[in-house]
């Protein structure tokens, strides 16, 4: 297992863990982080603030994790099934109401200096909305 490949293993166990600060550990201080349909984000302060607002409606986890690394080590993305539980609407989303849902995603990431230095991330929003019954 190359390093790259070590430290985005890292990041999802942080994630699957419940380990934010862990998570945060992980990422260079002026991080970029796509979020999926939304805006772009910099720096951990935003992707701490995002990670809190992720928290308060919904459980996740992660299954079926696999990794993928270009041959720089400055490139990778991952593959993997987010298993989840809708806690709280999210503004703009249907309403919560404790459905589970099963949903492939990926991620792209860039690292540097031995931290994730971008995050973007992508999954079929339809599909989830399909899912909690939206």
């Amino acid at each position: 297992m190359t390093e790259t490949e070590g430290l985005i293993r890292a990041y999802y166990a942080a994630f699957d863990g419940g380990d934010r600060e862990g998570m945060l550990a992980l990422l260079a201080d002026d991080v970029i982080h796509d979020v999926n349909q939304g805006p772009r984000e910099t720096g951990k302060a935003a992707f701490r603030a995002f990670l809190g607002k992720m928290d308060r409606a919904y459980r996740e986890s992660i299954r079926d994790l696999v990794v993928m690394v270009d041959a720089t080590g400055r490139r990778a993305a991952a593959e993997f099934i987010v298993e989840g539980e809708y806690l709280a609407t999210d503004p703009g989303l249907p309403e919560a109401k404790g459905q589970r849902y099963s949903l492939p995603a990926g991620a792209f990431l860039e690292v540097s200096e031995r931290r994730i230095r971008r995050v973007t991330t992508y999954y079929n929003l339809p599909d989830w909305i399909r899912q909690v019954g939206g």
